[in-house]
């Protein structure tokens, strides 16, 4: 599968974005998908998590509460809404599948990645 994300920009502290995260290939409704992100000097971190059928979601407590993941399967995407944001918030976000129906919270557990869109939030 292929992934091609986008949705990125600037905002200032409190605004909102909605990522998309577009896949090819025929099976996408059989990959557990996420989004990643990695700001500048630090590590990918997880951010949230969609299994195949969408019906459940993860997330990371920094995210809770203020992002949402979501996909449709007829469409072939994945979307990451994200509100409230905070300059901790800016980086480079990745979405990424994984061929199970479960999803996972690691980068390792994702065989599939996007090319990235960036994020940046202004205080």
């Amino acid at each position: 599968v292929q992934l091609q994300a986008s949705g990125g920009g600037l905002v200032q502290t409190g605004g909102s974005l909605r990522l998309s995260c577009a896949a090819s290939g025929p099976t996408f409704g059989n990959y557990a998908m996420a989004w990643f992100r990695q700001a500048p000097g630090k590590e990918r971190e997880f951010v949230a998590a969609v299994s195949w059928s969408g019906r459940t979601t993860y997330y990371a407590d920094s995210v809770k509460g203020r992002f949402t993941i979501s996909r449709d399967n007829a469409e072939k995407s994945v979307y990451l809404q994200m509100n409230s944001l905070v300059p901790e918030d800016t980086a480079v976000y990745y979405c990424a599948a994984r061929a199970s129906i479960i999803a996972a919270d690691q980068p390792g557990d994702y065989a599939y990645w996007g090319q990235g869109t960036l994020v940046t939030v202004s205080s």
